[in-house]
């Protein structure tokens, strides 16, 4: 009997340990399949031979930033088509500027790009020239990286730009990435244009499920530029991904979003930004780490200080921050959620202190009436049930514009 049950133990060992193996081994192939595909995945902007041809001989604007990369090298889309001998004219910078190292919110002035002599010109707060500098082209370029939120402000960019190509009857050609967050759809959708602003736009969903190439095609199709207008547009598209698949950024897209997990978090948190709670700018954390200047908050202690590109509207600046340490979380399985905002506003002792920015939570939000939902003291379930008419009216738009398969 003893006999009998030491084999059987020594086989279940030999199969445990089996097993184990070969569930290591699927791990191993699973990552590698994963690696793999990301390495697969080519921006608009790495296929060369699809737009090149167009710009042959023609005066060439762009709108970019450092996230404008070409290759394995990440060399900067400007750099490649000066080598090509693009007749380039001068770059449009967006917000946080044509090197990604301007403050949000701050003011991007007229420069030029040390390293080309390039003129720059900012379309962030309005610039009297824009006018002329696109008339003064044949076709214009863009090429920035959006993290799929729509109080991103770079996809206002994109509108004002093709509202200046229409105006001129100039072409647009948008070299697409993909959506780091393009794996769903989420949030309120803006309908009244009371809360239009640079960070609520479009009437889209707060969480759009768009590339920007879409978003063109959608801003066209729907016809939201000036008086109807329509922009000559051509989208060049990413080859290789879809709406199912994630995609690990190449250059951080914003000083305050310096990997995957802030990209993926950043749709849930900055909300935040219409209250007085940190989100972690000024460490070197931001979008990772949530805190308030009170221990009922959380365990997770840190002091917001001075860091490059985040040395502005540092929220509890020099003060201990209590809170939630989010860096151990799987990004990949990060979606939009209202968890965080209604977690430390039921924590807030004196809740009329919370919306500390109720204009600029609205605008973010949209609406009003999220806040207005959080005040009353709904559930993120039922704030959900609120939203649930417009978002299926958006889905059905948002199809129309597709150019990749959907996560659903």
């Amino acid at each position: 009997m003893n006999k009998c049950f030491s084999l059987l133990t020594v086989l279940a060992l030999l199969l445990s340990s089996c097993t184990a193996q070969n569930k290591k081994e699927k791990k191993t192939n699973s990552d590698s399949i994963a690696a793999v595909s990301q390495s697969q995945i080519t921006p608009a902007a790495d296929q060369l031979s699809q737009y090149l041809p167009i710009l042959k001989g023609k005066k060439v604007g762009l709108m970019g930033n450092q996230t404008s990369v070409v290759g394995k090298n990440n060399e900067h889309l400007v750099d490649v088509l000066l080598r090509e001998k693009v007749n380039l004219q001068f770059g449009f910078a967006p917000e946080h500027g044509f090197r990604g190292n301007v403050e949000r919110g701050e003011k991007v002035s007229n420069d030029v790009d040390t390293k080309t002599g390039l003129p720059l010109y900012t379309l962030y707060g309005g610039n009297e020239k824009q006018d002329s500098i696109v008339k003064s082209i044949d076709v214009m370029i863009f090429d920035l990286q959006d993290v799929g939120a729509r109080f991103y402000t770079y996809i206002t960019s994109l509108h004002r730009v093709m509202e200046l190509c229409a105006k001129h009857n100039k072409e647009l050609i948008v070299l697409d990435r993909p959506n780091p967050c393009g794996d769903q759809v989420d949030g309120p959708v803006r309908k009244d244009d009371k809360f239009k602003s640079n960070v609520s736009f479009h009437k889209i969903a707060m969480i759009h499920g768009l590339t920007v190439g879409e978003l063109a095609k959608m801003i066209n199709g729907e016809k939201w530029l000036e008086q109807g207008k329509q922009c000559k547009l051509t989208v060049v598209p990413v080859a290789n991904w879809d709406h199912t698949k994630m995609y690990d950024l190449p250059v951080i897209p914003s000083p305050s979003l310096p990997n995957h997990l802030s990209v993926r978090l950043y749709s849930s948190l900055c909300l935040f930004e219409g209250t007085e709670i940190s989100v972690g700018r000024g460490t070197d954390w931001p979008f990772q780490v949530v805190g308030y200047d009170n221990p009922i908050y959380g365990d997770f202690k840190y002091t917001p200080g001075e860091k490059s590109g985040m040395v502005k509207h540092v929220e509890g600046k020099g003060q201990t921050m209590y809170g939630y340490d989010l860096r151990g979380i799987d990004a990949d399985k990060q979606k939009f959620t209202l968890k965080y905002v209604l977690d430390f506003y039921n924590k807030m002792p004196d809740k009329t202190k919370f919306f500390t920015r109720a204009e600029f939570f609205d605008k973010l939000a949209g609406t009003d009436e999220l806040r207005k939902q959080i005040l009353a003291g709904k559930s993120e379930k039922e704030i959900r049930k609120s939203w649930e008419k417009d978002l299926k009216e958006y889905k059905e738009m948002r199809k129309k514009y597709l150019l990749y398969a959907d996560f659903n």
